[in-house]
């Protein structure tokens, strides 16, 4: 199936000499954008947000950027679509299957078929990668080998599903399309089944579809479909386990003197009381507001304090702080005993 070049320095708006910090910050900027829980038009801003988010997994990987340069050069030599490298060779011990891993698309899982052909599972699948079993689909059993000689178990489909945080809390249900050619007609076949994101799924573990996958021959049974999780990058937080840590923004007269501010959380917003005196890079809990941790537990979720410095004053303003200067005593550069 022919693939379409994307082009993931237009998606972010950068050129392709951007530096790593000029990709982060333009990733910043329009995700914050289109994020879902802010857009007017969440549908559209959905798919701007998973097409931003593909965008930023391939050039933020500095491993990932070159190989995608190198598909930008070839490309714009005429090569418009080709198959991943090799053949698909994932499956569990002792069972057989046929078929190529390029002969389906899918849609629905928040990645294009560009990605999935060779920044994701089908890629790590013609690379003889082996899926992560995971019960988060409908169940089901692989045939054991003892099958007749003729009997070949169908292919195992491979790809990446995108996960949002809050679905990562909440769960929820996938609709995911799967486009392949019937071998009988010839002719592309699009099924669709509904796949159960469970609460607190993981990154790097699978949700597996049973028998959703290549058909069998001989009597064989029917492949799976494996979804290796990822998440969709937030603006504002990084994961590190059950944690999340983002970033508090505070005027220095809120370190100075204290406050109370919001902060946003997955579930809305919580109040946080900022003792006076805080310094440049302390970190603020909020317990229980980070993502599942286990049954009826929850991680934590840290703010890291920066404070900003206002660029513009009004006159008046300026003077107000050239008073605060000569009263105060403090010395930045004097250490304290």
């Amino acid at each position: 199936m022919a693939v379409e070049f994307k082009d993931y320095y237009q998606v972010l708006g950068v050129t392709s000499k951007a530096t790593d910090e000029e990709i982060k910050k333009a990733f910043r900027g329009l995700a914050r954008k289109y994020h879902p829980d802010v857009a007017k038009d969440k549908k559209s801003a959905e798919e701007k947000f998973k097409e931003i988010n593909e965008a930023n997994e391939v050039l933020s990987n500095p491993e990932s950027r070159k190989k995608y340069d190198q598909l930008g050069a070839d490309w714009k030599t005429g090569a418009q679509s080709r198959p991943a490298p090799g053949r698909a060779g994932s499956r569990p011990a002792g069972s057989r299957m046929r078929g190529d891993a390029n002969d389906f698309q899918f849609e629905g899982t928040g990645f294009s078929d560009f990605f999935e052909q060779f920044f994701g599972g089908r890629a790590s699948q013609a690379r003889g990668g082996s899926p992560f079993d995971f019960n988060g689909a409908d169940d089901g059993n692989y045939e054991p080998a003892e099958q007749p000689a003729q009997a070949f178990r169908g292919q195992d489909i491979q790809g990446d599903i995108l996960i949002t945080l809050d679905e990562v809390v909440k769960g929820a249900m996938r609709a995911i399309s799967v486009r392949r050619p019937n071998p009988r007609t010839g002719r592309e076949e699009t099924e669709t089944y509904q796949v159960r994101i469970p609460t607190g799924v993981q990154t790097g573990q699978s949700i597996r579809v049973a028998g959703k996958g290549g058909p069998g021959a001989g009597g064989g049974s029917a492949g799976d479909i494996y979804l290796c999780v990822r998440y969709a990058q937030d603006p504002d937080w990084r994961v590190r386990g059950s944690d999340l840590i983002g970033e508090l923004e505070l005027a220095p007269w809120e370190a100075v003197l204290g406050a109370t501010v919001p902060v946003r959380t997955l579930e809305g917003s919580v109040s946080v009381k900022v003792a006076p005196g805080t310094q440049q890079g302390t970190l603020l809990r909020v317990r229980g507001k980070g993502l599942p941790a286990g049954a009826a537990k929850r991680g934590d979720l840290y703010v890291e304090v920066s404070i900003q410095v206002p660029t513009r004053i009004s006159k008046e303003g300026e003077r107000l702080w050239k008073e605060l200067a000569g009263e105060s005593k403090f010395d930045p550069r004097k250490r304290s005993v």
